[in-house]
């Protein structure tokens, strides 16, 4: 257990700093392959309130680069130890709606394909790149910087800030709309996963 506390107080140092530009962390295996199985488990776990995360399917990354099931869930959800396979672990926790639109997303489909809004917990916070106030979806995008997001949660479905009035960019209102104007649009939601229903 003790390792398991200061791997989760190295991650979150390296979250909180992280602001860093260019690709250096695709030189660098992704952050996760360094740790054991159980710690993939447990980071994977983080991603969601308990009472989500303990009935989930769970699934880690091997050193192949492929992500390897370790168990089989009974509640719908699926939580990964890291998304972006990179320097720093983005954990996540997604209903099979999120699952879908996110295989769609990193499959390079034009659009989602779910039918109904996915919810995905992200209690560990993640990644964003961003160059002069606009966030991009690709993070080859020329002088783009990653920027942490705070823990957070999300509905995945296409959202539209014109017809929503919701902002486009994070600030003090909390939530905003990720991606507007793409099939990839939706909703940011900056509250800690892991307080809701407290």
């Amino acid at each position: 257990m003790k390792h398991v506390i200061i791997f989760f107080l190295a991650l979150t140092s390296a979250l909180v700093f992280v602001t860093t530009s260019g690709a250096t962390h695709e030189k660098e295996k992704p952050a996760v392959l360094y740790l054991s199985d159980n710690e993939q488990i447990e980071l994977a776990r983080s991603a969601a309130p308990s009472s989500i995360s303990k009935d989930a399917t769970i699934i880690i990354l091997s050193w192949d680069g492929k992500y390897k099931k370790v168990r089989t869930g009974s509640n719908g959800f699926t939580c990964y130890s890291d998304l972006d396979k990179i320097d720093v672990p983005v954990p996540s926790c997604m209903d099979e709606a999120a699952v879908q639109w996110w295989n769609d997303f990193t499959g390079k489909k034009p659009k989602p394909t779910n039918t109904v809004p996915g919810i995905a917990y992200m209690a560990q916070g993640a990644l964003r790149w961003e160059k002069g106030g606009k966030i991009y979806m690709d993070w080859h995008e020329p002088e783009t910087k990653r920027v942490k997001e705070p823990a957070h949660w999300l509905v995945l479905w296409p959202f539209n800030a014109k017809s929503t009035k919701l902002p486009t960019y994070p600030g003090k209102f909390g939530s905003y709309i990720m991606y507007d104007g793409t099939p990839w649009s939706h909703l940011m939601i900056y509250q800690d996963p892991l307080l809701i229903g407290k």
